[in-house]
């Protein structure tokens, strides 16, 4: 049985959200009509306010935040994947790809809204449980909550945008033009949020099976750690990452391809993931499968997001990961079904094994309730590792980054050797590497190469101009800058 978050409160939470006006929400509205409900009536109980808390957890599967534009702007952009799909299937992506976007690009625009549609939702949180007489200690959880998760939608935007509308309440009509602050502003700000949520959410393991899916401590620290490593402050992020090491509260899961099945989903492995359930009418599920599904026989979905060559060349010989990774064209299922490409797809017709589902969701595949990884305990001792070798402890580097490499030989020790050099420099390259085939198609890649400065290096080997000064963010969409009367400014060379 799957273990979620209630997701007729998430249901209920978000259409009272809608009502609102937070949002624009029409399929609730017309399901759900809900009297008289207003932004001044609301958040008056402890039963509003977990409804209010649930409807950002809702949000992390919307359109906007982890599918289309959320793959395009990570795996798309990376030499990991190509666009997929049939020429010309959303050039937008195609551009994202070839590094030829602009201002006026659908994923760069679909990001902006719906992470920032998400910190909306996170702020009413903030701002108004804070007055609900209620339990005392829900309360502080569900503002853990919410602060975790508005710096989860922070850090993906910092990466993103690079300086930011710095947000930290709902804003009055007076306040709707913001200008940019710098990226160091913003990062302060996500630390801050981190920090409260780590000193006030329950560890994984305090949390009762059906409440897996939240926030906890734990995935509070990991990300601190992973915020301290994009700034390069290495020593914060080792003593971060060893915190939650040492806690025994997440362990890497036995086998590798069954992370990403349904067994693996909230696993020992899982810090934080997107919980998702395919009910019968829709509305608990999420298209991330769908947009990444086999295009062909059997058919599941739009055939976008398809493993590049290159990294099918990356893994070393006979490692496990590349067969629980990549669907090649003609490759036999674990369901026994031959896999037939679309014969209109271009190039050499690739999928997304971690993408991949069994099963035919009801409603269709849009309806997936497929869990979405973002968070698991391998990348977690990778950013050990890394961060061990910067400051000059290569011994622990090795532990972590050979726990990895155990685990992913699936008891074959004739595969993937223990790695041995204690060079600096030679070790980093290892652990990239590392991150690479054993994170891939998992939408970490693009933002690595941008923090390890090899992008251009590693784009001009493709044949693809990657600018520096311009391609280390994406351009903010021209109609924010727009709207805003040159409040907001754009990023240099776009």
């Amino acid at each position: 049985m799957k273990n979620k978050l209630n997701y007729r409160s998430i249901a209920v939470g978000l259409g009272i959200l809608c009502g609102l006006g937070l949002t624009s929400c029409d399929d609730y509205l017309d399901k759900a009509p809900l009297g008289e409900l207003t932004s001044e009536n609301f958040f008056k109980d402890e039963l509003q306010a977990t409804q209010a808390v649930n409807a950002i957890y809702a949000h992390l599967r919307s359109f906007n935040v982890h599918v289309f534009s959320y793959i395009g702007i990570t795996d798309i952009a990376s030499d990991d994947a190509d666009k997929g799909s049939v020429p010309g299937d959303a050039g937008f992506l195609q551009d994202i790809n070839d590094f030829t976007f602009d201002a006026n690009n659908t994923a760069v625009n679909g990001i902006w809204s719906g992470y920032f549609q998400g910190i909306f939702r996170a702020n009413q949180v903030i701002t108004n449980v804070p007055e609900i007489d209620m339990d005392e200690d829900l309360k502080t959880r569900l503002i853990g909550e919410a602060r975790f998760l508005r710096g989860y939608f922070y850090f993906f935007l910092v990466r993103t945008y690079g300086d930011l509308p710095l947000i930290d309440r709902p804003l009055n009509p007076d306040e709707y033009t913001q200008s940019r602050v710098s990226k160091e502003q913003i990062y302060q700000f996500i630390e801050e949020d981190f920090e409260f949520a780590a000193a006030n959410l329950p560890e994984k393991s305090e949390y009762p099976a059906s409440e897996l899916g939240r926030a906890t401590a734990g995935g509070a620290k990991a990300y601190l750690a992973k915020v301290h490593l994009f700034q390069n402050e290495y020593q914060e992020a080792f003593d971060l990452a060893q915190e939650v090491i040492t806690s025994g509260e997440y362990a890497l899961y036995p086998d590798y391809e069954a992370i990403f099945r349904r067994e693996g989903e909230h696993s020992s492995e899982s810090i934080f993931e997107v919980s998702t359930v395919a009910l019968e009418a829709g509305g608990g599920g999420s298209q991330f499968n769908e947009v990444q599904g086999i295009r062909g026989n059997p058919n599941n979905g739009w055939g976008f997001n398809g493993p590049s060559d290159d990294l099918m060349a990356a893994y070393e010989e006979n490692d496990p990961r590349l067969r629980a990774t990549i669907i090649n064209d003609g490759d036999t299922l674990p369901s026994g079904e031959v896999v037939t490409a679309d014969q209109n797809m271009a190039g050499n017709a690739r999928f997304s094994k971690k993408a991949w589902l069994p099963e035919r969701p009801p409603s269709g595949f849009g309806n997936s309730g497929a869990n979405i990884r973002l968070f698991r305990y391998a990348d977690l001792l990778l950013i050990a590792a890394e961060a061990a070798n910067e400051i000059g402890n290569s011994s622990q580097a090795l532990d972590y980054v050979n726990m990895v490499r155990e685990r992913a030989r699936q008891g074959n020790e004739d595969v993937l050797p223990d790695l041995t050099m204690t060079d600096q420099a030679e070790l980093r390259d290892a652990i990239y590497h590392e991150r690479r085939v054993e994170l891939a198609m998992e939408q970490h890649r693009y933002f690595d190469l941008v923090r390890q400065g090899r992008a251009q290096e590693v784009f001009a080997e493709l044949g693809i101009t990657w600018t520096p000064d311009k391609h280390e963010v994406y351009p903010i969409p021209q109609s924010e800058i727009d709207i805003s009367g040159g409040s907001i400014t754009q990023n240099p060379g776009y």
